[in-house]
């Protein structure tokens, strides 16, 4: 029998136990649900249903544990063993499916099944451990209060500190080296006084040779795999706390995606960013203060600082990763003109939200140049509180433009965004361009008075817009024309599932 101070010992290794495995199981489940909304979109969603199968298998995972006999070491540990192999290795094995282009999500709720069948028989089989070593009530309370003290401590970690600086794979081979490390933990423990750990001990330190290899060439691992998802040499990326980073180059050909979406490519950028900008800041009365908000690429930037007479251009971006990369990178510092090096212009890595509803700034030309409405998070940046919020900041002779994805795919969502500034009492000129890396693409330009360019100073070095291109940019054949859409508001976020429901056909083909 063990001693008393013993006795001790095995309770603090195996509570500590509890801390690590449930840290663990929280990070598997928190990387299944950051992986999907990278790369399926729509974050509410996917975390969703991410949470509910896993809390499902969980469940399972806790009725099975009735079944294992009295002696529940050696299960717990080719439990850990086996969660370490299928969590740890869960991120690059996914990222490698859906670099196949096929069976993600198939792959993606089969191992997190596995997973929280698994993470559902820890705790009752460490339970089962510990029962006659302990008062029940106080075995309860330890192991749960530990449990629950692993759960806060990733939950704070990941978005801060684990996905800026590990990224998702190393962060989960990291969690499954520690997983692995509690199944070694318990075989050095009892394999003196439980005959056949010594097999299993050999497992152990194989597996954890094996996540040493894996963590060492993680991102050889991922270029592999994102090599194939996007066309070019990917050059650059980068998971930040907001979204993955990627930068790929091919011959003359720049591109950058975020979450796996295409946001430009350099061969025809420039019209997209001369049919956002040059009309509302020839519309404009006044020029002096320019806001622009999204656009952390710096391009839109770039064509504001073509006027002489803006004084300053304060740029509101969330994710500083973005914004420092397109300040300091060589290759696309020069595609933004050195945009940021400008000391006209203020970058402010904030929340436009949130910042819009602190600033007490005015400005006489707004530029909004958000991602598309994939998710609810990017779907309030175009709903009614926040036209309501950036009316606060204009004057009455001050103009706006917002990008509003493409009224030929999605109809219903450039009108439900044309009919939303409309509802909150602006005026609105809507308009679209021809991108070829996109296809035709929509902008809505507002004001609290009527928007009307001048077209009186255009800049000389443009290559696509003219007076005469605007013309024709305000017409809209029938199969664009303005249909009849709800209001997207924040209780509602109709837009969301109208992007869903038309472009969703366009990118499971693609």
């Amino acid at each position: 029998s063990l001693s008393p101070q013993r006795l001790t010992d095995v309770q603090l290794i195996f509570l500590l136990s509890a801390l690590v495995v449930a840290a663990c199981g929280l990070v598997y489940e928190l990387l299944a649900g950051t992986l999907a909304s990278y790369l399926l979109g729509d974050s509410v969603t996917q975390f969703s249903i991410v949470i509910g199968v896993y809390l499902f298998s969980m469940g399972i995972g806790s009725y099975i544990s009735k079944f294992v006999d009295k002696n529940a070491i050696i299960p717990f540990i080719r439990i850990e063993l086996l969660i370490g192999l299928v969590g740890g290795f869960s991120a690059p094995v996914l990222f490698e499916i859906f670099s196949l282009g096929s069976g993600f999500q198939l792959a993606l709720y089969g191992i997190l099944s596995i997973i929280g069948i698994l993470v559902g028989l820890e705790i009752p089989l460490l339970m089962q451990i510990l029962k006659d070593e302990t008062d029940f009530r106080d075995l309860i309370a330890k192991v749960l209060t530990f449990d629950y003290i692993g759960a806060l401590f990733v939950s704070v970690l990941f978005p801060l500190v684990l996905v800026p600086h590990l990224g998702l794979m190393r962060t989960s081979l990291f969690f499954g080296i520690l997983n692995v490390f509690v199944a070694i933990w318990a075989i050095l423990l009892f394999e003196k006084k439980i005959p056949g750990l010594r097999s299993l001990k050999v497992s152990g330190f194989s597996l954890l040779f094996l996540f040493v290899v894996a963590f060492v060439y993680a991102d050889s691992m991922l270029q592999h795999a994102e090599a194939s998802l996007y066309p070019g040499e990917v050059i650059y990326a980068k998971s930040s706390p907001y979204q993955r980073v990627v930068v790929t180059s091919a011959k003359d050909d720049i591109r950058l995606y975020l979450n796996g979406h295409l946001q430009f490519s350099s061969r025809d950028e420039y019209r997209y960013h001369e049919a956002l900008v040059h009309p509302v800041m020839q519309a404009a009365k006044k020029r002096s203060r320019v806001l622009v908000l999204g656009g952390g690429d710096g391009l839109a930037v770039r064509e504001v600082l073509k006027y002489p007479d803006v004084e300053q251009v304060v740029l509101v971006d969330l994710d500083p990763a973005v914004t420092k990369l397109f300040r300091e990178t060589q290759p696309l510092q020069k595609l933004n003109h050195a945009a940021f090096l400008s000391p006209k212009v203020k970058v402010l890595n904030l929340d436009a939200f949130l910042w819009l509803s602190e600033t007490t700034d005015s400005f006489d030309v707004g530029i909004i140049d958000f991602p598309d409405p994939t998710n609810f998070s990017v779907g309030k940046l175009y709903t009614t509180s926040f036209y309501e919020r950036l009316k606060k900041v204009l004057s009455p002779d001050s103009v706006f433009v917002v990008q509003t994805t493409s009224p030929l795919v999605a109809r219903r969502s450039y009108w439900c965004i044309e009919n939303t500034i409309r509802s909150t009492g602006l005026s609105t000129l809507p308009y679209h361009a021809y991108v070829p890396s996109f296809g035709e693409w929509g902008f809505v330009m507002g004001g609290l008075k009527q928007p009307l360019p001048r077209f009186r100073d255009l800049p000389k070095e443009l290559r696509f817009l003219s007076f005469e291109t605007f013309q024709q940019l305000t017409y809209f054949s029938d199969d664009m024309s303005q249909t009849e859409t709800e209001v997207n508001k924040l209780n509602n976020q109709i837009l969301v599932h109208y992007y869903e429901e038309e472009w969703g056909p366009y990118e499971q083909f693609s």
